[in-house]
């Protein structure tokens, strides 16, 4: 009851925070399964944004797996597709993504809000605009960034966790390929995490 009070209390913070910013909705359901193996990966539209989700139980404790999560400096050497992190602020991180050719570069400015428990260590991200940095050519700014981390143990020294994002590419990504970009980010990135992990 209490974590629950809790919780309801860090959403109208986020909510009266972020306005004018994407949150993630609590509650996302009606999920369109992409993958259901080892990485499972879905997407769904809440308020005409387009969610997707990817969750993979790893045999690893929750306090090794959020450290890796927390350190956004190292994040260049733990998700391969992020050419770089410029620390802007405590928790607001600059971060730049390389994308398969054809396609241009994309770039977001995001705050980090965590909250830790015994049970869950959660990460929110949403775009940021008070810090200004100047967009590079050839580099698509993502001015909606947003999404999650969900860090939960799940016995026996394993943890499940779930990394949530708006599925927004913008610029010259076309519509009918991405389906297949948020399948392949939702593998890789928890598949890399697991790599950083061993």
């Amino acid at each position: 009851m209490k974590l629950k009070f809790i919780s309801s209390v860090l959403c109208i913070i986020l909510s009266y925070g972020f306005a004018d910013r994407l949150v993630v909705p609590d509650h996302l359901h009606d999920w369109n399964v992409l993958q259901d193996s080892d990485v499972w990966v879905g997407w769904t539209i809440k308020d005409d944004i387009q969610w997707c989700r990817s969750e993979k139980i790893l045999p690893f404790e929750m306090e090794h797996i959020s450290h890796i999560i927390e350190d956004k400096e190292n994040y260049p050497n733990v998700f391969k597709r992020i050419e770089d992190t410029a620390i802007l602020a405590p928790d607001i991180v600059h971060i730049t993504l390389d994308m398969p050719f054809p396609f241009a570069g994309r770039d977001y400015i995001v705050k980090y809000v965590s909250n830790k428990t015994d049970t869950e260590n959660t990460y929110t991200f949403t775009a940021y605009d008070e810090i200004k940095v100047p967009e590079r050519k050839n580099c698509v700014r993502l001015i909606n960034a947003g999404g999650s981390w969900s860090v939960i143990p799940h016995g026996n020294g394993k943890t499940k966790v779930t990394y949530t994002w708006n599925g927004e590419l913008r610029g010259d990504f076309p519509d009918w390929a991405l389906e297949r970009a948020w399948k392949v980010q939702g593998t890789e990135v928890l598949n890399w995490l697991y790599e950083a992990l061993k």
